[in-house]
């Protein structure tokens, strides 16, 4: 079985290295790390280049003629993919040294196309928020597709997807609100197997830097963007 590691890289310097290196150590040389860097202004790729060049697996690592954002940058990340297994990363967090390990346990025993995890989370310094983010944020990952419509409950670092999903979401609607969101709604319109991991696998970092889950947005923008999401669920298929 193959796995491939799909990672949006903006501006990472400072958090890539850690994180990176919690990845790498996890897999073998049949696996695929694909990491597409968002046009940054540091030297993210110089020392994704240097972090990589031991790695025996698969790299691809391309950077975007623009600045695309998170959801095309990870668009194009998955569309590069070829594991059996693909699991979605952040830049700037730190996977627990079980992580593909407990995941791939569940994705063959449960023969699951989608799973999701918890984490602990921590602050810029390291500090202790939450031993929970499912707590933290009150996501509910046993939720409906009105429910993940009013408030998604399935975070992308904490997602891993069979190749079978990833086909029915790709290409990406061009107006769809997240692409975590967007998995989740594919996995449940095409009944698909959906797992949950209730334990912690890696540490989450919140430090108001980072390039997803940080944005406050007004009433009128989200309900517009759900109304998008629905649209975008009831053409699935068609």
């Amino acid at each position: 079985m193959k796995i491939s590691v799909c990672m949006a890289t903006y501006n990472g310097t400072k958090t890539i290295a850690k994180q990176l290196t919690s990845i790498l150590k996890q897999l073998s040389a049949n696996d695929q790390v694909v990491i597409i860097d968002d046009c940054s202004t540091d030297d993210t790729v110089r020392l994704v280049e240097q972090l990589t060049s031991h790695f025996s697996g698969e790299i691809i690592l391309k950077k975007n003629a623009s600045n695309q954002g998170p959801i095309k940058t990870f668009e194009t990340a998955l569309g590069l993919a070829n594991g059996d297994l693909i699991l979605l990363s952040d830049q700037d967090d730190e996977w627990f040294d079980d992580k593909v390990s407990r995941i791939t346990e569940v994705f063959i025993k449960q023969q699951a196309d989608l799973i999701v995890h918890d984490a602990v989370v921590i602050g810029r310094q390291g500090e202790s928020i939450d031993d929970s983010w499912n707590h933290y944020n009150q996501n509910n990952v046993n939720q409906t597709v009105v429910g993940n419509l009013i408030k998604n409950g399935f975070t992308g670092a904490m997602m891993a997807v069979s190749k079978k999903l990833l086909d029915d979401s790709l290409p990406f609607p061009d107006n769809i609100e997240m692409h975590d969101q967007w998995l989740f709604l594919v996995a449940k319109k095409k009944k698909l197997k959906i797992a949950v991991i209730e334990a912690p696998l890696m540490a989450y970092v919140r430090h108001g830097g980072n390039v997803t889950g940080m944005t406050k947005r007004s009433i009128n923008k989200v309900l517009t963007g759900r109304i998008k999401m629905l649209s975008n669920y009831m053409k699935i298929g068609r």
